[in-house]
This record gives C-alpha cells, sequence and structure tokens, in this order.
C-alpha cells in the first residue's frame, strides 16, 4: 500500500519517516521528497508498507497527528498522472503568455517623427 505524507517538519530525513511508521507494520520504503535546488525537504514523502490492513491502521492513526510541531495529513497515495511534455501553458512565445504580448504592427498609428 502507498501512503502519503504532507505536513512534515523538514528536518524528518527517509529514515525518520520510515521509524514513524515502522511501529504500524512492515515498510517496504521511506521516501521524502526534496527540492533539487537547495537540497532541502519539501515537506512530505511516500510510504511503503508491505501489508493494506497495517497501511489502513497507520493511516488512522497518524492522519491529524502532530509530529515535532506539525500536524501531518495522511492518506492513500493517488496514482501518479503522465503530464504531456513540451508545453507547460502560458510562457512561449505564441501562446500570448510571454515574449509576444498579441497585438499587430500593421494596426498601430505610424509614428512621427
Amino acid at each position: 500500500m502507498n501512503i502519503y505524507i504532507a505536513g512534515l517538519n523538514y528536518s524528518i530525513d527517509d529514515a525518520g519517516l520510515e521509524s514513524l511508521f515502522a511501529a504500524y507494520g512492515e515498510v517496504t520504503s521511506a521516501k521524502v521528497i526534496m527540492d533539487n535546488y537547495s537540497k532541502r525537504s519539501k515537506g512530505f514523502g511516500f510510504v511503503e508498507m508491505a501489508d493494506v490492513k497495517a497501511g489502513q491502521t497507520a493511516i488512522e492513526e497518524l492522519n491529524g497527528k502532530e509530529v515535532e510541531g506539525k500536524t501531518l495529513l495522511v492518506n492513500v497515495a493517488r496514482e501518479r498522472t503522465e503530464r504531456p511534455s513540451g508545453d507547460r501553458g502560458g510562457y512561449g512565445r505564441d501562446n500570448r503568455g510571454g515574449f509576444n504580448r498579441g497585438g499587430n504592427r500593421d494596426s498601430r498609428p505610424p509614428r512621427k517623427y
């Protein structure tokens, strides 16, 4: 069972996340998501547990619980959806989001020098 955890204290690492869930059953993996640039925790992570019943118990016990001064949000992780590659929307040359602000040069009145 794959579990999503939000509201993690930034000091919690993979081992700390694993030990938090190990009290409820066998943890097959625990991963705190890190920012690529700052190498700091983003405050959320994922835990995979071998037994579904143990995972449900962990969710019920830990959701809303305060750990290291932060309240956890714990629930079943949704399947990852694929993002379309390429255009991220709004910032390319052709979609009026950034470089080309629209308008037609020929429709402007001529300059007077």
